[in-house]
């Protein structure tokens, strides 16, 4: 009886315990999924940031929809040879699959985003610690209009649109109907977001020269691969 008794107080103690420090006596299959949950609901995916898969990593230029379903805009070079997409290096938060590559002729690809407990904004990533631009419009560039890119390796810079419809041929392939601008960009950029305002313009795909000594980038427009695959910004 004494023992019994002396039990009682123990588990008393335990569960007394338990609750000031915040932690559960007793943490089962339900309460590890409830975690994980709540850390996939904390992601977040916007135009700007990097989406991994087994063999590459790729930045999302801008997200888009058709109807419901919810869509990330990526270079289509960088998509090619990937299916499964995750938003963490160690591959553990799965995201979304790739639908549709064009390349080359275009430099364009999509991902179905497929894990509803990640949420996919509408908007771009300025970098660290700069916030967000929402996007709301798209359209073409047009010579001389003001113009900003977001690219993972040089940051936030902004320029002019200098020429549109331009055929560049990467060596892999040729490209047709680019644009340019005078920003520069170097290796890691590709992907990046471009946009006047909160108009989507195009994503980087390639560049001239480097931020040390000058150069240029070229993008692909966003306007004609919304239309090839049927998609919307939002």
């Amino acid at each position: 009886m004494r023992c019994e008794r002396l039990l009682r107080t123990i588990v008393r103690a335990v569960v007394v315990l338990a609750l000031l420090l915040g932690w559960s006596a007793v943490a089962g299959p339900a309460a590890h999924a409830g975690q994980r949950a709540e850390q996939q609901a904390a992601v977040a995916v916007r135009g700007g940031d990097t989406l991994y898969s087994a063999g590459a990593r790729c930045t999302v230029g801008f997200n888009a929809r058709s109807g419901s379903t919810l869509y990330a805009l990526v270079p289509g070079r960088c998509a090619q040879g990937s299916n499964t997409w995750y938003a963490d290096p160690a591959l553990t938060v799965a995201v979304g699959v790739t639908t549709g590559v064009s390349f080359p002729g275009n430099d364009y690809a999509s991902i179905r985003y497929t894990n509803t407990a990640v949420t996919y904004p509408g908007e771009v990533s300025l970098g660290a610690g700069a916030g967000t631009r929402d996007i709301t419009n798209v359209a073409n560039p047009v010579v001389g209009q003001s113009i900003c890119h977001v690219g993972r390796t040089t940051g936030y810079r902004c320029g002019t649109v200098q020429a549109v419809n331009l055929t560049v041929n990467y060596g892999g392939g040729i490209v047709y109907g680019l644009f340019r601008s005078s920003i520069c960009s170097e290796p890691g950029d590709a992907g990046g977001p471009a946009f006047s305002g909160g108009t989507a313009l195009g994503i980087i795909v390639g560049s001239s020269g480097n931020c040390s000594s000058g150069g240029v980038t070229y993008y692909q427009p966003v306007t004609e691969w919304l239309s090839a695959y049927g998609l919307s910004i939002y």
